[in-house]
């Protein structure tokens, strides 16, 4: 079943490839943008590379009100300011944040803030009535734009709600990545540091976006 899902942040990188990805295997993907015409034209370069009708751009209030589901994808400078003024049109919805606390120019550094999840702080920040899950920290943007390579690595989620979590892991294997549960939202913590290791190994091994893969499990789904 297709989900209709709003990438605030889709014309960066990161987001932009999830909503080529998620464009590409039939769901509708709204890129959201505070600059609507930004938005519009990302969404546009998403339809010409996949030959369909699947992207459209909105402002991300708009993006928001029309989505099922809800993707964040912005730097952490950007995180809650992005966040506080959309606070009611996410009400009842899930919110996916792939927030990493990235802080130039020491990026190859772990920084959380206060030794604490970002994603963590955007649940408390938003309240319970919007379930945040945490997801897609370390999934490489340049393997994702790249439509002709399988990316070869899992998806940690986290989240305080099973049921949202679930959907979003189903979300993720429909795009042909495996999501695995890892545990409470606070546990986003241990994914977004994952990041700033990943940006290190990717520079002392010259590598265009290694990942990371959870072995010893089943393929069954779990209980």
């Amino acid at each position: 079943m297709s989900t209709v899902v709003a990438v605030l942040g889709g014309t960066g990188s990161e987001g932009g490839g999830i909503a080529l990805r998620l464009a590409h295997t039939g769901h509708t993907v709204i890129i959201g943008s505070r600059d609507e015409e930004r938005a519009k034209e990302a969404a546009r370069a998403i339809n010409d590379r996949i030959g369909q009708e699947r992207a459209v751009g909105m402002a991300n209030p708009a993006a928001v009100a029309a989505a099922d589901l809800v993707l964040l994808t912005v730097p952490y400078a950007a995180q809650i300011k992005t966040l506080e003024p959309l606070r009611q049109a996410l009400q009842g919805k899930i919110l996916v944040d792939a927030t990493v606390p990235l802080m130039p120019p020491k990026v190859s550094r772990v920084q959380l803030p206060n030794g604490a999840s970002a994603v963590a702080h955007a649940q408390e920040v938003l309240g319970s009535e919007i379930r945040v899950v945490s997801a897609f920290q370390n999934v490489s943007a340049h393997h994702l734009n790249d439509l002709d390579h399988s990316v070869d690595c899992d998806v940690l989620v986290c989240g305080n709600d099973a049921s949202a979590c679930d959907q979003v892991i189903a979300l993720i294997g429909a795009i042909g990545l495996r999501g695995i549960y890892a545990g409470t939202i606070e546990n986003s913590a241990a994914a977004e540091a994952m990041t700033s290791l990943l940006i290190a190994i990717n520079r002392r091994y010259k590598a265009s976006g290694s990942g990371i893969r959870i072995t010893g499990l089943s393929t069954s789904e779990p209980g």
